[in-house]
């Protein structure tokens, strides 16, 4: 901790590192409330774009997670945030499930493309109608471009490769907005009156959550839970502070080493 202050926040990931789909992960819910009645504050940072921040708060309370929708940072905010600032009218090809967190964003006659994982968009017709709006000089806005994730029937392919597709296609590169982009982390820790340095995020991604908050000035606890591959913390440079087992045991070494 040489040239560092004393940890203030800790960010934490949801799908694969708290959770996966509709199962939590062992000892998660104890260890959050461990980490809750130390002297830190606890935001949940989220890449998810499947289901509307309601809808997720929703999930994690049928899990017995202890935390409220103002706790969590989700990357379709910061989506929304973008398309409120430029006054873009978007495309949204992002699930039937999340469009409540657009509720108020004109889409009639689009000059934006905003591109998450949306499993039933990602189509010919609608990947075209997207490749034709990008060349007629819209933006292309990618929530957030993870290659794949973790499902119960085993990984799955994220947003990534068809924000690159439309990338490669129209010779353009996506504004993202999620996770690892600095901003996103920003944007995360705005409202917890702390630094970078004062802060450390815990997640299941080495190069979007950890590698990502690491970039930011922070520290990254990687868990090997959730998306993780034997050797992903030797994919990041710097490598992660610490990788652990699980949540848990992040949890644990942030109590007795940290604090």
């Amino acid at each position: 901790m040489a040239g560092r202050r004393a940890l203030k926040a800790v960010l934490i990931d949801l799908s694969g590192t708290l959770h996966i789909e509709e199962t939590a992960v062992p000892g998660a819910q104890d260890a959050l409330n461990r980490l809750r009645e130390a002297s830190v504050a606890v935001k949940f940072v989220t890449n998810t774009t499947k289901e509307s921040k309601r809808n997720l708060l929703e999930r994690l309370h049928r899990l017995n997670f202890d935390l409220q929708e103002e706790e969590i940072f989700t990357s379709l905010s910061a989506a929304r945030t973008l398309l409120e600032q430029k006054r873009h009218r978007p495309l949204l090809m992002v699930e039937d499930s999340a469009l409540e967190d657009f509720t108020g964003i004109e889409t009639s006659e689009p000059n934006a493309v905003v591109i998450g994982l949306a499993p039933d968009q990602f189509n010919y017709q609608t990947l075209n109608k997207a490749f034709r709006l990008v060349l007629d000089g819209a933006p292309l806005i990618a929530i957030h471009k993870a290659r794949y994730y973790k499902r119960m029937d085993g990984l799955a392919l994220g947003p990534g490769p068809f924000v690159a597709a439309l990338e490669y296609a129209t010779d353009c590169k996506a504004i993202v907005v999620g996770k690892p982009e600095k901003s996103f982390f920003a944007q995360a820790l705005s409202n917890l009156g702390c630094n970078p340095n004062e802060a450390i995020m815990i997640g299941d991604d080495a190069r979007d959550d950890v590698g990502g908050a690491q970039n930011a000035g922070m520290l990254g606890i990687l868990v090997k839970t959730g998306k993780y591959r034997e050797g992903d913390e030797r994919k990041i440079h710097p490598s992660p502070h610490l990788t652990c087992e699980s949540f848990p045991e992040a949890v644990e070494h942030i109590l007795k080493n940290m604090l």
